[in-house]
C-alpha cells in the first residue's frame, strides 16, 4: 500500500486587519444609510411647514432679520467686552475720598470726591426735586430696563421736527454708565459700550441705587459734583430745603452745566428752569397751577462771581492722589498741588485765543496742553476747550497719533548706540518689506547728517535708523523708560509716530531731555495733609526717586539737535525772545493731529490740536497753531524768573535778525503779533521791586500829626 505524503502547501489565513476593514466599511455604510433615512424623515416632517406666496416672503424677511440680528449682537458684544473690565474695579467706592486742593502757594482751588457731609439719601430729597430731574432727564426711568426705545423714538421725532437736537435719547442709566466707566468722547464704540453697561447696571443695582448714584456724581458746574453740593454752592442751602424754582434750576444743569450755570449766566439758567417746569406739566407730574408760582418767582443764586476752577487739572490730580493715599489713616485730605494759577490761565487763554482766531480757517475744534516745570512739577493742564461742555480730559486720556513728534525717541535710541548729531545717514528712498515711506516734500536727499534730518523732519532717515541700526524693540523700551505710559506698537510704522500717545506722555518724555536724561520727576502734588494739618505724605520723602535713563552725552546730543528746530526748522513760530527753545513739531496723516512739544531750561510743555471726532483739519501742521500757542503761554511763563540753560547747549541767543527774517518769511503779520508778548520787567528790576515791597510791609507805621478839626473856607 502506497503511503500518502502530507501536503506541505501553506494554508490561507484571514488577517485580522481585513476583518477590521470590513467592519469599518459596513459600519460606515450603515451610518450613511441611517443618516439618509433620518434626513428623509426630517425633510418629510418640515414639509408640513412649507409656505408659499406672501407667507414665504414674510418668513424669509424674519429669517434674514434673525440672522443679521444675531451677527450684529455678536459684533456689539465683542466691542463691549473691554468695557465690562471696568466693572471689575471697586467702582462703588471710587469717590470715597474727600479732597480739598490747594495751588502751589496754598490757595484753595477746588474739591473732589463726595463730601459725606453733603450727600443726602434719596429718601430725604423733596418730591419736587426728584420729579424735576425725572421729567427732564428720563420720564420713563421706572419703566425701562436701561435703554428706552420709546423715549429714543420720541426724541428722534422731536429732533427731526425741529431740524436740530432738542431732546436726548439717553436714559439716566446710560448717563450714569458713562459717568462711572467711560469718557465723553463721541464715538460709536463708546455708545455701544454705554448701552451694554446700562444693561449691566440695571441687572446689578436697584432703580433707587441708580438714581442715587446719578444725583451724587453728575457734574453740576462751578466745580461741583452732585446735586447736594450744587445746592450748597448756588443757593447756600441744603438740597432738602430748596423750593420748586430752585429744584427746576438744579435739574436744568444736568444737560449742559457750563451753559446753564446760574453764577455764570443767570438768564440762561432761568430760561432752562422754565423748560424744566414745562416738562413737569407735559409729563403729567405736576399741573400748570402747581408750577405757576415758580414761573413768576424764579430762583436767585448766591453771588460768587465768575469762579474759575482748573477742573481738568483737579480731575487728574484726584486720580494721582488716590494712587498713593489708599493706605493713609484718613480719606478726608488737604492736598497742596503743583498748579501755578498764572501759567494755567495763560495756557487756557492761549489755546482759546488761537481756536477762536483760526479754528474755522483750519477746521479745528479742540486743543490740549500740559506744562511741567523741569523739576517735574505739573504747572498746568488744559484738557479741552470747555470743561462744562465736556469733562473728557484730552490731555491725560485721549490717545492721538504723535506723528513726527515721536522721532526724538528714535534719535535718542540712536544716540545711545553711539551716533552723534553729525553722523551721516542716507536720506534716499527706503523700503522696509512692502512699506516705502515718503518725505513730506516728496523729495529725497543723499547723505545727510542727523541734525538736518531731525530739523527738517525727514521721514526716511529715522526709518533707516530703525531698519538698519536699531530695530523697533529698543525704541519702544526707551520710550517706556522715559515715562510714556501709553502702549507703543512695535510695528515698523511706529517709527513715524503711528502709535497713540497722550499729551501728558509727550510732556513727560520730553522732560527727560530737559533734565539731561533724568526720569521719574513728574508729580502733581507736594504734600498731603489731614484736615488737622498733620502731614501724611511728602514728595521729598515719599515720592518716586528720579533715575537716569539717557546718558549725559546722549541727552546733550539730543538737545543740540532739538534746539535747532525752532531756529531754522519746522518749529520757528515757537522761538522765544528771551531764551533758547528746543522741541519738535508733529503732524499725522490727513492732518488729523498737530503737535508741538518743546522745552527751555525752565519748562517743558506739549500742545496738541485736533478734533474729537477724528475728522481731518485743513492742512494744519504742528509748526502753525501748536507752535504759536506754545510760544504765547511760554512767553508769559518766562517773565520775571531766573532763566536757566538747556543742558548741553550754549545759552547764547542766536542772532535776532536771523530769527525775525525766517519768521517773517513764513508767518503773516497777524500770526507774529498773536505769538509775541513783550517782557514788561527784567529779572533784576522785578527783584528790586519785590525787595521794596517787602521793606514797605515790614516798615514801622509813621505817627502823623492830627489835622485841625476846622478848616477855614476860601
Amino acid at each position: 500500500m502506497k503511503e500518502t505524503k502530507p501536503d506541505k502547501r501553506k494554508r490561507f489565513r484571514v488577517s485580522p486587519l481585513l476583518g477590521l476593514d470590513a467592519w469599518i466599511d459596513s459600519s460606515l455604510y450603515e451610518l450613511r444609510f441611517r443618516a439618509a433615512e433620518y434626513w428623509e424623515d426630517l425633510t418629510i416632517f418640515f414639509r408640513r411647514f412649507h409656505v408659499s406666496g406672501w407667507r414665504r416672503a414674510i418668513i424669509e424677511v424674519l429669517g434674514e432679520g434673525f440672522t443679521w440680528g444675531t451677527a450684529g449682537s455678536v459684533v456689539m458684544l465683542t466691542l463691549a467686552i473691554p468695557a465690562f473690565h471696568e466693572t471689575d474695579k471697586n467702582w462703588r467706592t471710587r469717590d470715597d475720598f474727600a479732597v480739598t486742593f490747594l495751588d502751589r502757594y496754598g490757595n484753595e482751588i477746588g474739591q473732589r470726591g463726595i463730601l459725606h457731609r453733603s450727600a443726602v439719601p434719596i429718601d430725604e430729597l423733596p418730591d419736587h426735586v426728584i420729579k424735576a430731574v425725572l421729567a427732564t432727564e428720563d420720564r420713563r426711568f421706572f419703566d425701562h430696563f436701561g435703554i428706552d426705545f420709546l423715549g429714543l423714538s420720541r426724541a428722534m421725532t422731536e429732533n427731526l421736527r425741529a431740524n436740530s437736537v432738542v431732546q436726548g435719547g439717553s436714559t439716566i442709566t446710560q448717563q450714569l454708565a458713562k459717568n462711572l466707566f467711560l469718557t465723553n468722547e463721541r464715538s460709536l464704540d463708546r455708545k455701544i459700550k454705554e448701552a451694554f453697561l446700562a444693561l449691566w447696571l440695571e441687572a446689578n443695582l436697584s432703580k433707587k441705587e441708580i438714581l442715587q448714584t446719578y444725583l451724587d456724581r453728575a457734574y453740576m458746574g462751578g466745580g461741583t459734583f452732585g446735586i447736594a453740593a450744587a445746592s450748597q454752592f448756588y443757593f447756600n442751602k441744603s438740597v432738602k430745603d430748596v423750593n420748586l424754582a430752585e429744584a427746576a434750576m438744579l435739574a436744568g444743569l444736568f444737560k449742559a452745566p457750563a451753559k446753564y450755570a446760574p453764577h455764570v449766566n443767570l438768564p440762561a439758567a432761568r430760561a432752562r428752569a422754565n423748560v424744566v417746569l414745562s416738562n413737569l406739566v407735559q409729563g403729567g407730574l405736576m399741573t400748570e397751577g402747581q408750577v405757576v408760582g415758580a414761573r413768576r418767582n424764579p430762583a436767585t443764586v448766591v453771588d460768587r462771581g465768575r469762579l474759575e476752577s482748573p477742573d481738568y487739572f483737579l480731575d487728574w490730580a484726584f486720580d494721582e492722589v488716590r494712587k498713593v493715599a489708599q493706605n493713609l489713616s484718613t480719606h478726608t485730605l488737604v492736598v497742596r498741588t503743583t498748579l501755578d494759577a498764572g501759567i494755567q490761565k495763560a495756557a487756557e487763554e492761549s489755546a482759546e485765543y488761537h481756536l477762536r482766531q483760526y479754528g474755522k480757517e483750519y477746521h479745528v475744534g479742540q486743543a490740549a496742553i500740559v506744562v511741567l516745570e523741569n523739576n517735574g512739577a505739573v504747572r498746568a493742564i488744559v484738557g479741552g476747550r470747555d470743561y462744562g461742555l465736556s469733562q473728557f480730559n484730552r490731555a491725560t486720556a485721549a490717545l492721538r497719533q504723535a506723528g513726527s513728534s515721536f522721532k526724538p525717541y528714535v534719535y535718542a535710541a540712536a544716540m545711545e548706540k553711539g551716533m552723534t548729531p553729525k553722523t551721516l545717514v542716507s536720506g534716499g528712498a527706503v523700503s522696509w518689506g512692502n512699506w516705502s515711506p515718503q518725505n513730506y516734500s516728496r523729495r529725497y536727499l543723499g547723505k545727510i547728517d542727523l541734525t538736518t534730518a531731525l530739523v527738517k523732519s525727514i521721514n526716511t532717515v529715522p526709518v533707516r535708523l530703525a531698519k538698519d541700526y536699531l530695530t523697533t524693540a529698543p525704541i519702544v523700551a526707551l520710550a517706556k523708560a522715559m515715562g510714556v505710559e501709553s502702549a507703543i506698537s512695535s510695528h515698523k510704522t511706529m517709527v513715524l509716530g503711528t502709535s497713540g500717545m497722550t499729551v501728558m506722555d509727550q510732556a513727560t518724555g520730553y522732560n527727560v531731555f530737559a533734565t539731561g536724561g533724568i526720569v521719574g520727576m513728574r508729580h502733581a502734588f507736594t504734600q498731603i495733609s489731614s484736615q488737622n494739618g498733620d502731614v501724611l505724605w511728602d514728595w521729598r520723602k515719599d515720592g518716586a526717586k528720579p533715575h537716569r535713563v539717557l546718558t549725559e552725552t546722549a541727552a546733550n546730543n539730543m538737545n543740540i539737535m532739538l534746539s535747532q528746530v525752532p531756529e531754522w526748522g519746522t518749529g520757528r513760530r515757537a522761538a522765544l525772545p528771551m531764551t533758547r527753545v528746543a522741541g519738535k513739531t508733529g503732524t499725522t496723516q490727513s492732518y488729523r493731529d498737530a503737535w508741538f512739544v518743546g522745552f527751555t531750561g525752565n519748562f517743558t510743555a506739549a500742545v496738541w490740536f485736533g478734533n474729537d471726532n477724528f475728522t481731518p483739519t485743513k492742512e494744519l501742521t504742528g509748526g502753525i497753531l501748536p507752535a504759536m500757542t506754545w510760544q504765547r503761554f511760554m512767553n508769559y511763563a518766562h517773565q520775571n524768573i531766573d532763566l536757566k540753560a538747556i543742558p548741553g547747549i550754549d545759552p547764547t541767543m542766536p542772532k535776532q535778525e536771523k530769527v525775525v527774517a525766517e519768521n517773517t518769511a513764513t508767518d503773516t503779520d497777524s500770526e507774529i503779533k498773536a505769538g509775541e508778548r513783550p517782557r514788561v520787567l527784567s529779572n533784576a528790576t522785578a527783584q528790586v521791586l519785590r525787595e521794596i515791597d517787602q521793606a514797605l510791609k515790614t516798615a514801622p507805621k509813621l505817627k502823623l500829626p492830627l489835622l485841625p478839626t476846622k478848616v477855614s473856607a476860601r
